[in-house]
């Protein structure tokens, strides 16, 4: 049976690939012969036992990271780890933090609950329309890290590569481009990463943590729940079982397409697709700096907010979902992470040209 799927450029919860949702519904009801559905049996049951390491163990494959990290599945999106990593390392200390759009914010707001934050850069001034060069950053030169966000969903820009950090290991929120590019992961003492963007449901939280950080986490007066080293090689709590093992199969259809490198190319070549099509002339009009573009999140106005409506409201009847922009910066975003299929992108672009034939 062909199944007729949407043109889905949602920001997240988002587009997952329909070879894993196929294997999914396939085994909804009964999980391998065990007459029962994943989320039915024991997490600490053989089933779900396997799933849990299976994914440690392609994620530590796909990564590269060898046995200096461990691996954390946990709830409360990215929001949570906003208040964890300075709960565990920072607490009377000073750290580093490049602000760059709302959930680097978020995410200073939670660490001076705790700390000091030297903000290294913001690009407030900008209306957060790019991301920094190395020479910009200015660092305290005592932060015990220093906290980026790697992609920014509302305002389409993103890091093409680890930012220069003083020496400091970086701490990062990758939720939005997390899984769609090759990462230097000696750089990293922690990394996290809702999955609802591009690597699984919304539900589980991946957390990437270097040991020889852990080693510095504080251990007196802490939360068992919110403590990193009470919670590594434990399941100190229910896991989120169905997350965890959507999760296995995103990262086995991307083992399967080619690893990260295979991803990679992917995104630049639907990006590229779309950014030309934006850059003919001023109809369209790109909110994030040319070297600062997202390749996940396509963020785009038009000369009069209107007309914006209108390609929204048209954009829906032509079958293309998820057009909308953030509601605090309004116009258009197109999300197309590594499971939006190029002919998603090819469709929106012929659209657009359509529209601008229309109303240009």
């Amino acid at each position: 049976m062909t199944i007729q799927r949407a043109n889905n450029f949602s920001a997240g919860p988002a587009v997952l690939p329909l070879e894993v949702l196929q294997k999914a519904q396939e085994e909804m009801l009964n999980y391998r012969g065990s007459g029962s559905s994943i989320i039915e049996l024991s997490h600490r049951g053989p089933e779900y036992t396997e799933v849990d390491r299976m994914a440690r163990e392609r994620l530590t494959r796909i990564l590269g990271l060898g046995d200096d990290f461990e691996i954390l599945f946990y709830q409360g999106g990215a929001s949570l780890q906003f208040m964890m990593i300075p709960y565990n390392f920072m607490f009377g200390k000073t750290a580093d933090y490049i602000n760059t759009g709302t959930w680097s914010k978020k995410a200073i707001k939670e660490a001076k609950i705790f700390g000091d934050v030297h903000v290294a850069f913001t690009s407030l001034e900008t209306n957060f329309s790019r991301v920094p060069t190395d020479d910009e950053l200015k660092f305290s030169g005592k932060g015990e890290y220093l906290h980026f966000t790697s992609n920014n969903t509302i305002f389409g820009t993103q890091f093409k590569k680890e930012p220069a950090s003083d020496g400091m290991l970086l701490a990062c929120d990758a939720s939005s481009d997390f899984l769609s590019k090759p990462l230097d992961m000696s750089r990293y003492g922690v990394l996290y990463a809702g999955a609802q963007k591009n690597a699984g449901p919304a539900g589980v939280t991946i957390v990437i943590l270097r040991k020889e950080l852990l080693e510095k986490a504080r251990r007196e007066n802490v939360s068992s729940m919110l403590s990193y080293p009470v919670q590594v090689g434990t399941l100190y709590n229910t896991p989120p079982v169905f997350g965890v093992y959507i999760f296995q199969y995103v990262l086995e259809w991307i083992e399967e397409k080619g690893g990260l490198e295979a991803m990679d190319k992917l995104n630049h070549d639907k990006a590229a697709l779309l950014y030309d099509e934006m850059d003919k002339d001023d109809f369209f009009r790109g909110t994030a700096e040319k070297a600062s573009r997202s390749l996940m999140n396509v963020t785009f106005r038009l000369k009069e907010e209107d007309l914006e409506k209108t390609f929204i409201e048209e954009s829906k009847k032509a079958g293309l979902s998820g057009l909308k922009g953030h509601r605090s910066v309004g116009g258009m975003r197109a999300s197309i992470y590594n499971a939006c299929p190029s002919a998603s992108v090819e469709a929106l672009v012929s659209f657009m040209q359509e529209f601008r034939r229309k109303y240009g």
